[in-house]
């Protein structure tokens, strides 16, 4: 499999030409791309290259029996395998799936004051007992959180360079829609994307056969793996609440109302006993809370009920690869992306905003009155988003704008599959700008009456 660039690779090679480089953890869910892309950046800029996986490679869970001294592990690790070779500036030690043995942290404090290797952690499920890891080794790490790839990365992937989303970016700051060729190649490969997710070994599947030939299968396969995780690593009786969970999710998507219900999950579930399920979804990479916001207004931090939230897939692909059979069939088809309510556009949009680095935050007024999809911000402005499924008018966002009650808000975003518009102190974009919103926020020029 052929790699596929990815955005962590800058990150990568910045740190590399940092000076004073701490140990690097990179965090993310099962099957993302962190060890392809570790190994591919390791093999560019490292003669020596030392990978102990702790889930393949258990004899290596014995290299602290000495104490965490880079001496005691190193010496441990030569004397499992003889023929590894350390040579201190030339060497990269890469700790893999560390969340089988958290212990391996406490070291990092000592290669980071040693100084003579660099050294790069990674796993998956890592926030299940990041607390842990983090207070062994906090001050002497840098973190990086990983995801599934972005619609970006997709179009790298496709053959296309930074000039596309450069292009896609002038026209949103110029309001000028995109002509029709434009419109229906983009539009054409985010659905692709849509319906794909961003799991590299499906994407990849997907460029290689120029097909969606087995795409399917492999998706499926990582739900598998995901449920498999959920077995291995959760406690007890939490093991088929999270399932339960996890199972949930698309049934509870497709409602008008998305609120995730715990009592729907099942016959009697109280949130005091699944609260901690949701988090351990959350925690593993697996899922992302939508907060609902107490009152659309700033700050956002605090200003949210920790009970009342949705729950997105942290891949939109693997959310549609656990629709039934039928939905299936009509977007496979059909590319029909109204299927389930609208849930999948929210999804799509959800993912492209916390790939961006927003936390993701909704409203709904308690008479059900108004309701909002989502809120970003800027410097001065808290800003409505509505996804709407289908071409129609945003009353919530306008009662939004107009009412002095919510003085935070001046203007709002919608986002569809119509062109590139403005009125009514409401910007319209496609669905497929969504990754690029953050960009269009710091270089906007606002509008005379917005």
């Amino acid at each position: 499999m052929a790699y596929l660039q990815r955005k962590v690779d800058q990150y990568l090679e910045n740190w590399f030409r940092d000076p004073d480089k701490k140990p690097l953890i990179i965090k993310g869910a099962r099957q993302i791309g962190k060890t392809e892309s570790i190994r591919c950046f390791a093999s560019k800029h490292y003669e020596i290259i030392v990978e102990i996986n702790f889930v393949e490679m258990s004899k290596f869970k014995t290299i602290l029996t000495d104490g965490y001294s880079t001496d005691a592990i190193l010496k441990n690790i030569t004397r499992i395998d003889p023929s590894i070779s350390l040579v201190p500036g030339k060497t990269l030690i890469f700790f893999d799936e560390i969340q089988s043995y958290p212990d391996i942290a406490t070291s990092l404090k000592f290669f980071s004051i040693d100084g003579r290797f660099d050294v790069i952690c990674s796993g998956s499920l890592l926030g299940i007992n990041y607390k842990e890891i983090e207070s062994i080794s906090v001050g002497f790490k840098t973190d990086y959180e990983m995801y599934s790839m972005d619609f970006e990365e997709f179009l790298w992937a496709r053959g296309y360079d930074n000039s596309l989303k450069s292009d896609m970016l002038d026209h949103m700051i110029q309001l000028k829609p995109f002509n029709k060729a434009t419109e229906n190649t983009i539009s054409s490969l985010f659905i692709d994307y849509c319906i794909l997710g961003g799991m590299p070994e499906v994407v990849s599947r997907y460029f290689t056969n120029n097909t969606f030939s087995s795409t399917l299968e492999l998706q499926t396969q990582i739900i598998h793996a995901y449920r498999e995780d959920i077995r291995k690593y959760a406690d007890g009786v939490d093991q088929t609440r999270i399932t339960r969970v996890f199972d949930a999710i698309p049934a509870q998507l497709a409602k008008e109302n998305k609120k995730f219900q715990i009592s729907k999950v099942a016959k009697g579930a109280r949130f005091h006993d699944y609260g901690g399920c949701i988090d351990w979804l959350q925690d593993a990479g697996i899922v992302k809370k939508c907060y609902c916001l107490n009152f659309p207004e700033l700050p956002l931090k605090g200003n949210y009920d920790d009970t009342k939230f949705k729950l997105y897939l942290a891949d939109t692909g693997l959310l549609i690869a656990m629709l039934d059979d039928e939905a299936q069939d009509d977007l496979r088809s059909n590319k029909n992306l109204g299927v389930y309510k609208g849930a999948i556009y929210e999804s799509i949009v959800a993912e492209a905003f916390y790939k961006s680095g927003y936390n993701l935050f909704y409203y709904k007024r308690d008479d059900g009155t108004l309701e909002e999809d989502f809120f970003i911000r800027d410097k001065d402005n808290l800003i409505p988003v509505e996804v709407k499924a289908r071409s129609g008018r945003a009353q919530s966002m306008k009662s939004l704008i107009k009412n002095e009650r919510y003085h935070d808000i001046a203007w709002g975003i919608k986002l569809s599959f119509n062109n590139i518009g403005f009125a009514d102190n409401m910007y319209t974009f496609p669905y497929y700008c969504s990754f690029l919103l953050r960009d269009w926020l710091s270089k906007r020029e606002p509008e005379k009456n917005a």
